[in-house]
């Protein structure tokens, strides 16, 4: 269901009607995914990025964890009238945790260990740049697996005494070979063994939306292979970078990682 409606108009947002409004639902803010439907024939380009919109008018934005105040989104109607819109960006306050007891390679690499990660991040962004037609993302996300919430997206990372980069997912922690579903239907995009994130798989569910699953004990499905929502696709590990067995869960919009955690119903399936 889509549960906001936004009336095109330039240069406030009230003004247009009827077959031109878009709806859409979710926020724009800091990490979030944005979920829409406009009427079929519409062209979308968020930020100067187009927005791939679907034959029936679906369509994804994402916003990026550190996304400044405002967003700009240029509308073409079916009709040609085009409209560039303001939208505010909600901002947010992040989180610092602190993990310890890491051993120092995986926090500082040697040379070798450089050369596999830049391999491995050419791979990934590969796979997280698809531009699929389509449209399983339009679906509601479920859990990919039960446990506690150790880690949550956002965070800023210090890792043995180091600041990192921020945490890019959610982590679930669970024992080692507790079941991992497909948060949403799609193509297996992405399937390996990497450096930081252990046994990895990355599903794609089309317009630039897809998930990745890490540091697996197992993963179940191939590359390639189609899978449903709730699918059983891989088992909980400790592969990779990790002090102890979880889910790392992250949700993306081609390159830009996003925070799962708002799209997920409220108690764990």
């Amino acid at each position: 269901m889509i549960g906001r409606r936004i009336l095109l108009a330039a240069p406030a947002l009230m003004l247009a009607r009827g077959a031109e409004a878009i709806e859409w639902r979710g926020d724009a803010a800091q990490g979030a995914l944005v979920l829409g439907r406009a009427e079929p024939g519409t062209r979308l380009a968020l930020d100067g990025r187009a927005v791939r919109v679907s034959p029936r008018g679906d369509f994804a934005l994402g916003f990026a964890r550190d996304h400044g105040a405002e967003a700009r989104l240029a509308v073409t109607h079916p009709g040609g009238r085009v409209q560039t819109l303001r939208l505010p960006v909600e901002p947010r306050d992040w989180d610092v945790q602190r993990i310890t007891g890491l051993p120092p390679g995986l926090v500082t690499p040697n040379e070798a260990a450089l050369r596999r990660i830049t391999a491995e991040r050419a791979q990934l962004a590969a796979a997280r740049a698809l531009d699929s037609a389509g449209t399983d993302f339009t679906e509601a996300m479920a859990w990919p697996a039960r446990g506690r919430i150790s880690g949550i997206f956002g965070s800023q990372r210090i890792l043995n005494d180091q600041p990192r980069q921020p945490h890019y997912g959610l982590d679930v922690a669970a024992p080692t070979g507790t079941p991992i579903s497909a948060a949403l239907g799609g193509r297996v995009s992405l399937s390996g063994d990497f450096f930081f994130f252990g046994q990895i798989l990355v599903i794609d569910h089309g317009h630039g939306v897809n998930t990745l699953y890490a540091h697996l004990s197992e993963r179940l499905v191939p590359e390639e292979a189609q899978v449903a929502r709730g699918d059983r696709i891989a088992r909980m590990g400790a592969t990779g970078r990790v002090t102890g067995p979880h889910l790392h869960f992250s949700l993306s919009w081609y390159q830009t990682f996003l925070d799962p955690q708002p799209l997920l119903p409220h108690e764990q399936g």
